[in-house]
């Protein structure tokens, strides 16, 4: 039985079973981008090591991920959890177009597919980060999901109009190029290693790692009834992660601005928005008792595996 609030999802599904048939196949683009990001990071970081450097890629990837992935990819453009002024907006996807993972609509329909699947009774392991670690390693870094039966995705109109958007698609991957150029012009060959490089690297792996543990290890407050797979809590990463490791909860409430919801739940990117919200740039925060009613979910007894 699908559940009652996938009936206003972007996906729009045919069968029933579409997210279990389907085949993963090596993605070279994919693989090569990763790769060689990873590879000029471990020796251009190696050769061109300065403090400076290593300085910039703290601060540049603290930057990219909570403004970009946390703020702008994920609880504006894929969830409008809260809202705020055109220019805001464009910026902090831009922003997360820097990560490094995909353009902005790659992002939305990926996560969009796996949000969708999740919430059926079954879904094909590279949906769920149902294998082994270093299989769901190559095959979310270096492979695709190829369903023998795609469902259509339906953008909305503020999405699928923005001309933007679809710039940033198409050029996800020059975008880093103004960045290096900028770092070189500063700092030379060792900030773009590490500028650049580095921070990518750091990003698409800290995304697949967040990913596998997210689904395979930690703490419940909350079990979605009839679910494939179960988001779960990883405390200790919520710094570094800006909140988003507070995925049982984001499970619970995906439509949420806040992640980490209870005392000691720290989420830098809900304390982001909140400073924002004192100076006037967003609005309308969307918070779990302001998000309909979802039969499906109940408490749970904090398990961990």
């Amino acid at each position: 039985m699908q559940p009652t609030n996938l009936d206003h999802h972007r996906i729009r599904a045919r069968r029933a079973d579409f997210a279990c048939d389907g085949e993963v196949r090596y993605a070279p683009v994919k693989s090569l981008w990763f790769s060689g990001m990873a590879a000029a990071a471990l020796v251009g970081g190696y050769f061109f090591f300065r403090w400076d450097a290593l300085a910039l890629f703290v601060v540049s990837t603290a930057c990219v991920l909570l403004f970009g992935h946390s703020l702008g990819s994920h609880r504006q453009l894929i969830h409008h959890s809260f809202q705020c002024p055109g220019w805001l907006r464009r910026t902090l996807i831009y922003c997360g177009v820097l990560v490094g993972l995909a353009g902005p609509l790659g992002i939305l329909r990926q996560h969009e597919l796996r949000d969708y699947a999740q919430r059926l009774p079954i879904c094909h392991d590279y949906l769920r980060h149902g294998r082994s670690f270093w299989t769901d390693a190559w095959w979310q870094l270096h492979c695709d999901l190829h369903l023998t039966h795609p469902p259509r995705i339906q953008l909305e109109p503020l999405v699928a109009n923005d001309r933007f958007l679809h710039w940033l698609e198409k050029t996800w991957m020059l975008q880093q190029l103004p960045v290096a150029m900028l770092f070189y012009l500063w700092g030379g060959w060792a900030f773009v290693f590490w500028g650049v490089c580095a921070r990518v690297t750091a990003g698409v792996l800290g995304h697949w790692l967040i990913g596998w543990f997210a689904h395979n290890r930690g703490a419940m407050n909350y079990e979605v009834r009839g679910a494939a797979v179960q988001g779960r809590n990883i405390p200790w990463t919520s710094l570094l992660t800006m909140g988003e490791s507070w995925h049982n909860n984001h499970h619970a409430f995906p439509g949420s601005a806040r992640l980490g919801l209870a005392p000691g739940e720290w989420d830098p990117g809900w304390w982001m928005l909140m400073l924002l919200e004192r100076c006037g740039l967003v609005w309308d925060l969307r918070l779990p008792e302001s998000l309909p009613p979802r039969p499906e979910l109940v408490k749970a007894r904090s398990m961990v595996r």
